[in-house]
């Protein structure tokens, strides 16, 4: 019977093995025998024979030099067969060795899967774009990445675990990269403590960059952080927030950012304030006339005198095109208020020297006074810029303020603007005609087409009213083209040898859509070009005449008739006769009025209308209203006669009726 040795012996999971002092196996079991794959190892077997039925490599070679030379452990790692073997070698005195050999391929297989997700963990951390590190509870270094280390140039000693963070921080301050705030660089890590999760902060260091750390705690009172270089991001933001709040072109403060310093002023001081609303005198023309880019520079300029004249604690901001504001705290009386609009129209007022050119503007300025005409930033922009409207319409080059009786004006005038819209969209609008006739036969050889607004309450509405509005509003585009194709329509019902007349204003050139616009008419009405008849008047040649005078040449080229309206009344009238072959020139109609009583007067009819025989122009003499008139401008060989003589402006149902009366058959 076995004894319990030999019992557990025998059923141990190792193999093992006893060596005398000659290497000889004195004792050995069976599993030491199954795990090197040995069948016949038994007692007395030499340590040579184990070596040779070993697999041939530099492991079992060392074995068995170690045993003969060697008096302590030795531990190896054999493979036998797809088994891996842990072989220890123990000398117990007297020469002997203890052999222990175990079954270690399942802990090789978890090993190796160890190492490789360890691998995998520092790839990943050495390949991260951000900075990570981990401290334990008593802020010491646990790891860190390369990512980290190059975000503040940290030498290799200070990666290394259990380095303290204060000592980084230390160094960092030598380095020139330390945060600005140490406080704040550690609030963040007290606060993610307190909350238990995550938390963020952009640190500024100081020198210029800003990290975000994001600190997540851990359960032992340690935490990992990362680190990321949001520098440009924060000043890319940092930019567009700028920009919201800033005129790009003179870096001005905009009106965004003027109305909530207005509201933060008016709401927290109480005091008086006054508000200035500028708009430059003249600058379209020089805009129009010298270049945008020459127009970008005159608002610098005016943008730095404008500065120039402000007191500390003053704001000044760009509205927009040539508008500027300027907000003037703790005013002690209107006479202040005054006294720096006074000073900013003589400034400006002064010539500009822009790219080697002398420029002439001026500005006119609307006040309004805080707390008595607002005391919020858009009602205040709102009074002042009402007050702007008003000087402006006093003569420009002055200034103005608020009155409760201009903001009753001005919503009058809004409402008209409402008002003058839904009118061009129901067809409030209606064209007579005025008849034009031949001085000579007196028969009527066409018809000048004039607006009327028949307003559902209020009635006819003067045109001298709502044409000025529809000018400065620009709604005067939508609607002449409205008269000017339905003037054609009207016209091509006409008889063949009357023509019609559409007056066009100086906006309807710059659409640069009006030559379309022309044949567009003439094609839908199915009317002959040579029976249109387009009056201008000189305004329309003051600006960019070129482009004008192109259009005028465009249009004549197709067959339409041009006409130079209130001829006599401009300054370079006769200048622009050489400039363009216009068919017509109507002389104004306060010559006219004065042939009988001014000499001055008939002498000027008679040069303009010999001026137009010499040139084959055809002369119209406008405002006839007595016999007197007629024979006077007859004598004076005036080709064509308009005015209420002959005829007051019609509407279309009785312009048939005329042309029935003056037909040569009728005679």
């Amino acid at each position: 019977m076995l004894t319990p040795f030999e019992v557990i012996f025998a059923n141990i999971a190792q193999g093992i093995a006893l060596l005398d002092s000659d290497l000889r196996v004195l004792v050995i079991n069976n599993r030491l025998s199954q795990l090197l794959q040995i069948p016949e190892l038994t007692m007395g077997v030499d340590a040579k024979v184990i070596a040779d039925h070993l697999p041939a490599c530099n492991q079992t070679r060392l074995w068995l030099t170690h045993l003969v030379t060697e008096q302590k452990t030795l531990q190896q790692e054999i493979e036998v067969g797809e088994v891996l073997l842990s072989l220890t070698s123990t000398p117990v005195g007297e020469g002997c060795w203890l052999i222990q050999c175990k079954d270690i391929s399942a802990q090789a297989v978890t090993r190796k899967e160890l190492s490789e997700q360890t691998n995998l963990f520092d790839t990943a951390l050495a390949n991260m774009p951000h900075g990570l590190c981990m401290f334990d509870a008593d802020k010491n270094l646990m790891l860190c990445n390369t990512a980290y280390s190059r975000l503040y140039s940290l030498p290799e000693q200070l990666t290394r675990p259990g380095t303290p963070l204060q000592q980084i921080l230390d160094y960092r301050v030598t380095a020139g990269n330390a945060p600005v705030d140490r406080e704040t660089y550690f609030d963040v890590v007290v606060e993610a403590a307190l909350k238990r999760s995550v938390a963020s902060q952009n640190i500024s260091l100081v020198d210029g960059r800003v990290i975000k750390i994001s600190h997540n705690p851990m359960e032992n009172g340690g935490y990992v952080a990362a680190h990321e270089d949001v520098t440009d991001a924060v000043r890319a933001d940092e930019q567009i927030k700028y920009m919201a709040g800033h005129d790009p072109l003179t870096g001005l403060p905009n009106r965004t950012l003027l109305r909530e310093k207005i509201d933060r002023e008016v709401a927290v001081s109480g005091k008086t304030s006054s508000l200035l609303c500028l708009d430059l005198d003249r600058f379209k023309e020089v805009n129009d006339s010298l270049g945008h880019a020459v127009g970008d520079l005159l608002l610098k300029a005016v943008a730095d005198r404008l500065t120039d004249c402000l007191r500390d604690g003053d704001s000044i901001a760009r509205l927009g095109g040539d508008e500027f504001v300027i907000f003037q705290t703790d005013v002690q009386s209107r006479d202040q208020a005054s006294s720096l609009a006074q000073r900013i129209i003589d400034v400006v007022d002064k010539a500009f020297i822009i790219d080697g050119k002398s420029v002439r503007i001026g500005v006119s300025i609307g006040i309004a006074m805080a707390p008595d005409d607002g005391d919020m930033g858009d009602s205040l922009l709102r009074h002042a810029d009402t007050a702007l409207y008003k000087a402006k319409a006093n003569g420009r080059g002055t200034f103005c303020f608020f009155e409760t009786v201009m903001d009753v004006d001005r919503q009058a005038r809004r409402d008209l603007e409402t008002v003058l819209q839904q009118a061009l969209e129901t067809n409030q609008f209606e064209l007579y005609y005025q008849p034009q006739v031949d001085t000579i036969s007196e028969q009527v050889v066409g018809f000048e087409a004039l607006l009327r607004w028949h307003h559902p309450e209020r009635g006819l509405v003067s045109p001298a009213e709502f044409i000025p509005l529809a000018e400065e509003t620009g709604m005067i585009v939508p609607i002449g083209e409205w008269v000017l194709r339905q003037a054609c329509k009207d016209a091509a019902s006409w008889s063949a040898d009357i023509g019609v007349a559409v007056n066009l204003s100086p906006l309807q050139f710059k659409s640069q859509t009006l030559a379309h616009t022309v044949v567009s008419a003439l094609s839908d009405a199915g009317l002959q070009a040579s029976r249109l008849e387009l009056e201008i008047t000189e305004s329309v040649l003051l600006t960019d005449n070129d482009t004008a005078l192109a259009t005028l040449h465009h249009i004549r080229s197709l067959g339409v008739r041009i006409a130079m309206d209130d001829f006599g009344t401009g300054y370079s009238s006769l200048s622009y006769l050489r400039l363009f072959p216009f068919d017509k020139i109507k002389i104004d109609q306060s010559f006219i009025r004065e042939l009988g009583n001014s000499k001055d007067c008939a002498a000027i009819v008679k040069a303009v209308v010999d001026l137009g025989a010499s040139l084959g122009i055809t002369t119209t003499a406008e405002g006839v209203e007595t016999s007197d008139q007629l024979n006077r401008v007859r004598e004076q060989g005036c080709s064509e006669i308009q005015g209420y003589f002959f005829g007051k402006p019609l509407p279309i149902s009785s312009v048939h009726e005329l042309l029935k009366r003056h037909s040569p058959d009728a005679a």
